[in-house]
Protein backbone atom coordinates (compact mmCIF):
# COMPACT_ATOMS: atom_id res chain seq x y z
CA UNK A 1 0.00 0.00 0.00
CA UNK A 2 1.41 3.19 -0.91
CA UNK A 3 1.97 5.73 1.96
CA UNK A 4 1.05 9.33 1.72
CA UNK A 5 1.67 12.26 3.50
CA UNK A 6 -0.63 15.12 3.24
CA UNK A 7 0.58 18.84 5.41
CA UNK A 8 -2.36 21.38 5.44
CA UNK A 9 -3.06 23.39 8.01
CA UNK A 10 -6.73 23.34 6.84
CA UNK A 11 -8.48 20.09 8.47
CA UNK A 12 -11.51 20.34 6.37
CA UNK A 13 -8.86 20.20 3.04
CA UNK A 14 -6.88 17.17 4.84
CA UNK A 15 -10.60 15.32 5.53
CA UNK A 16 -11.70 15.53 1.94
CA UNK A 17 -8.07 13.94 0.59
CA UNK A 18 -7.74 11.23 3.02
CA UNK A 19 -11.39 9.99 2.42
CA UNK A 20 -10.96 9.74 -1.30
CA UNK A 21 -7.71 8.35 -1.48
CA UNK A 22 -8.54 5.55 1.28
CA UNK A 23 -11.07 4.87 -1.12
CA UNK A 24 -8.37 4.69 -4.03
CA UNK A 25 -6.25 1.92 -1.61
CA UNK A 26 -3.68 4.58 -0.26
CA UNK A 27 -2.39 4.91 3.23
CA UNK A 28 -2.82 8.66 4.84
CA UNK A 29 -0.59 10.47 6.70
CA UNK A 30 -1.43 13.86 8.61
CA UNK A 31 0.32 16.65 9.30
CA UNK A 32 -0.94 20.50 10.37
CA UNK A 33 2.15 22.61 9.36
CA UNK A 34 5.99 21.82 7.92
CA UNK A 35 7.76 21.28 10.94
CA UNK A 36 5.19 18.81 11.65
CA UNK A 37 5.72 16.87 8.06
CA UNK A 38 9.39 17.49 8.22
CA UNK A 39 9.32 15.42 11.98
CA UNK A 40 6.93 12.62 10.24
CA UNK A 41 8.93 12.43 6.69
CA UNK A 42 12.14 11.90 8.80
CA UNK A 43 10.27 9.01 10.85
CA UNK A 44 8.55 7.40 8.01
CA UNK A 45 8.70 6.75 4.38
CA UNK A 46 6.52 8.38 1.87
CA UNK A 47 5.95 7.40 -1.96
CA UNK A 48 4.51 10.83 -2.73
CA UNK A 49 3.54 14.41 -0.22
CA UNK A 50 0.81 16.84 -0.89
CA UNK A 51 1.73 19.50 0.41
CA UNK A 52 -0.13 22.87 0.92
CA UNK A 53 2.16 26.59 0.19
CA UNK A 54 0.48 28.47 2.71
CA UNK A 55 0.98 27.13 6.46
CA UNK A 56 2.09 28.81 9.85
CA UNK A 57 5.68 28.19 10.87
CA UNK A 58 7.11 26.99 7.85
CA UNK A 59 5.39 27.56 4.48
CA UNK A 60 5.27 25.08 1.78
CA UNK A 61 8.40 25.81 -0.30
CA UNK A 62 10.28 26.10 2.52
CA UNK A 63 8.76 22.68 3.60
CA UNK A 64 9.23 21.07 -0.03
CA UNK A 65 13.25 22.19 0.26
CA UNK A 66 14.04 20.57 3.60
CA UNK A 67 11.86 17.44 2.70
CA UNK A 68 14.15 16.86 -0.89
CA UNK A 69 17.22 17.25 1.49
CA UNK A 70 16.08 14.10 3.11
CA UNK A 71 14.42 12.30 0.17
CA UNK A 72 13.69 12.82 -3.68
CA UNK A 73 10.14 12.64 -3.19
CA UNK A 74 7.29 12.92 -5.64
CA UNK A 75 5.59 16.32 -4.21
CA UNK A 76 2.09 17.68 -5.50
CA UNK A 77 1.58 21.39 -4.18
CA UNK A 78 -1.59 22.65 -3.16
CA UNK A 79 -2.24 26.72 -3.25
CA UNK A 80 -5.22 28.81 -3.23
CA UNK A 81 -2.35 31.43 -5.38
CA UNK A 82 -2.06 30.71 -9.04
CA UNK A 83 0.38 33.13 -9.94
CA UNK A 84 2.74 32.41 -12.27
CA UNK A 85 5.58 33.06 -9.91
CA UNK A 86 4.55 30.53 -7.66
CA UNK A 87 4.48 27.83 -9.97
CA UNK A 88 8.24 28.57 -11.68
CA UNK A 89 9.11 28.55 -7.23
CA UNK A 90 7.47 25.23 -7.13
CA UNK A 91 8.71 23.75 -10.14
CA UNK A 92 12.29 24.97 -9.44
CA UNK A 93 12.32 23.07 -6.13
CA UNK A 94 11.28 19.71 -8.01
CA UNK A 95 7.58 19.23 -7.16
CA UNK A 96 5.92 17.33 -9.71
CA UNK A 97 2.58 18.89 -9.83
CA UNK A 98 0.94 22.34 -8.87
CA UNK A 99 -2.91 22.51 -8.21
CA UNK A 100 -5.06 25.32 -7.47
CA UNK A 101 -7.44 25.52 -4.80
CA UNK A 102 -10.40 25.15 -4.74
CA UNK A 103 -10.13 21.56 -6.68
CA UNK A 104 -11.86 18.61 -7.58
CA UNK A 105 -10.54 15.34 -5.21
CA UNK A 106 -11.22 13.28 -7.99
CA UNK A 107 -8.87 15.10 -10.34
CA UNK A 108 -6.40 15.39 -7.63
CA UNK A 109 -6.74 11.99 -7.37
CA UNK A 110 -6.04 11.32 -11.34
CA UNK A 111 -2.60 13.32 -10.46
CA UNK A 112 -1.42 11.85 -7.91
CA UNK A 113 -1.93 8.23 -9.73
CA UNK A 114 -0.28 9.62 -12.88
CA UNK A 115 3.00 11.37 -10.54
CA UNK A 116 3.39 8.01 -8.79
CA UNK A 117 3.05 5.78 -11.87
CA UNK A 118 5.48 8.03 -14.12
CA UNK A 119 8.13 8.23 -11.33
CA UNK A 120 7.98 3.93 -11.10
CA UNK A 121 8.27 4.28 -14.70
CA UNK A 122 11.60 6.11 -14.38
CA UNK A 123 13.06 4.18 -11.49
CA UNK A 124 12.89 0.95 -13.16
CA UNK A 125 14.22 2.22 -16.51
CA UNK A 126 17.56 -0.04 -16.95
CA UNK A 127 20.11 -0.43 -19.72
CA UNK A 128 23.64 -1.82 -20.63
CA UNK A 129 24.40 1.35 -22.99
CA UNK A 130 24.29 5.11 -22.18
CA UNK A 131 22.11 7.04 -24.84
CA UNK A 132 23.61 10.32 -25.37
CA UNK A 133 22.82 13.23 -27.57
CA UNK A 134 25.28 16.08 -28.17
CA UNK A 135 24.93 19.49 -30.29
CA UNK A 136 27.29 22.11 -29.46
CA UNK A 137 28.41 22.36 -25.98
CA UNK A 138 24.95 20.77 -24.98
CA UNK A 139 25.77 17.05 -23.77
CA UNK A 140 22.09 15.23 -22.68
CA UNK A 141 22.87 11.70 -20.83
CA UNK A 142 19.02 9.86 -21.38
CA UNK A 143 20.31 6.98 -18.90
CA UNK A 144 21.95 8.90 -16.44
CA UNK A 145 19.51 12.21 -17.00
CA UNK A 146 22.21 14.51 -16.95
CA UNK A 147 22.64 17.75 -18.83
CA UNK A 148 25.57 19.52 -19.39
CA UNK A 149 26.27 22.74 -20.66
CA UNK A 150 29.22 24.02 -21.62
CA UNK A 151 31.14 21.48 -19.67
CA UNK A 152 29.11 22.18 -16.63
CA UNK A 153 26.41 19.79 -15.37
CA UNK A 154 22.91 21.60 -15.60
CA UNK A 155 20.52 20.89 -11.91
CA UNK A 156 16.71 21.09 -13.42
CA UNK A 157 13.42 19.87 -12.32
CA UNK A 158 11.99 16.39 -12.82
CA UNK A 159 9.65 18.32 -15.53
CA UNK A 160 12.20 20.13 -17.44
CA UNK A 161 14.14 16.71 -17.66
CA UNK A 162 11.22 14.99 -19.27
CA UNK A 163 10.18 17.56 -21.47
CA UNK A 164 13.84 18.65 -22.72
CA UNK A 165 14.34 14.39 -23.65
CA UNK A 166 11.14 14.62 -25.53
CA UNK A 167 11.82 17.13 -27.45
CA UNK A 168 15.15 16.15 -28.74
CA UNK A 169 14.11 12.55 -29.19
CA UNK A 170 11.53 14.66 -31.57
CA UNK A 171 13.96 17.01 -32.76
CA UNK A 172 13.08 18.87 -35.93
CA UNK A 173 8.95 17.74 -35.60
CA UNK A 174 6.22 20.79 -34.97
CA UNK A 175 5.26 19.68 -31.86
CA UNK A 176 1.47 20.88 -30.83
CA UNK A 177 0.95 22.44 -27.34
CA UNK A 178 -1.62 19.71 -26.69
CA UNK A 179 1.00 16.02 -27.86
CA UNK A 180 3.16 18.04 -25.50
CA UNK A 181 1.31 17.61 -22.86
CA UNK A 182 -0.29 14.53 -22.95
CA UNK A 183 2.53 12.70 -24.01
CA UNK A 184 4.97 14.56 -21.39
CA UNK A 185 2.53 14.62 -18.55
CA UNK A 186 1.16 11.19 -19.41
CA UNK A 187 -2.79 12.24 -19.59
CA UNK A 188 -5.64 14.57 -21.05
CA UNK A 189 -4.27 17.84 -18.66
CA UNK A 190 -7.08 19.42 -16.93
CA UNK A 191 -5.62 22.12 -15.53
CA UNK A 192 -4.06 25.74 -16.58
CA UNK A 193 -1.86 25.03 -20.16
CA UNK A 194 0.00 27.47 -19.50
CA UNK A 195 2.17 25.04 -16.89
CA UNK A 196 3.82 24.39 -20.33
CA UNK A 197 4.83 27.60 -21.20
CA UNK A 198 6.27 27.74 -17.18
CA UNK A 199 8.47 24.52 -17.69
CA UNK A 200 9.47 26.07 -21.44
CA UNK A 201 10.40 29.16 -19.83
CA UNK A 202 12.63 27.45 -16.76
CA UNK A 203 14.15 25.23 -19.73
CA UNK A 204 14.84 27.96 -21.72
CA UNK A 205 16.79 29.45 -18.42
CA UNK A 206 18.36 26.35 -18.27
CA UNK A 207 19.66 26.05 -21.27
CA UNK A 208 21.56 29.74 -21.19
CA UNK A 209 22.64 30.37 -25.11
CA UNK A 210 21.12 27.13 -25.93
CA UNK A 211 17.86 28.11 -25.19
CA UNK A 212 17.99 28.99 -29.07
CA UNK A 213 16.89 25.28 -29.82
CA UNK A 214 13.86 25.54 -28.17
CA UNK A 215 11.87 27.12 -31.08
CA UNK A 216 8.10 29.22 -30.55
CA UNK A 217 5.85 28.07 -33.49
CA UNK A 218 3.24 30.36 -33.12
CA UNK A 219 -0.31 29.19 -33.21
CA UNK A 220 0.96 25.32 -32.91
CA UNK A 221 3.45 25.13 -30.09
CA UNK A 222 7.51 24.00 -30.39
CA UNK A 223 10.16 22.54 -31.91
CA UNK A 224 13.69 21.89 -31.03
CA UNK A 225 15.92 22.43 -33.62
CA UNK A 226 19.82 22.73 -33.15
Amino acid sequence: MKNILVVDDEEKIRIVIKKYAEFEGYNIVEAEDGMEAIDKFKKEDFDLVILDVMMPELDGFSTCKELKKIKDVPVIMLSARGEEYDKIHGFELGIDDYVVKPFSPKELMMRMNVVMSRRGNQNSLKGDEHEIYKTGGLVVDFTSRIVTVDGEKVDMTPKEYDLLFYMIKNRGIALTREKLITDVWGYDYYGDDRTLDTHIKLLRSSLGEYRKYLVTLRGVGYRFEA
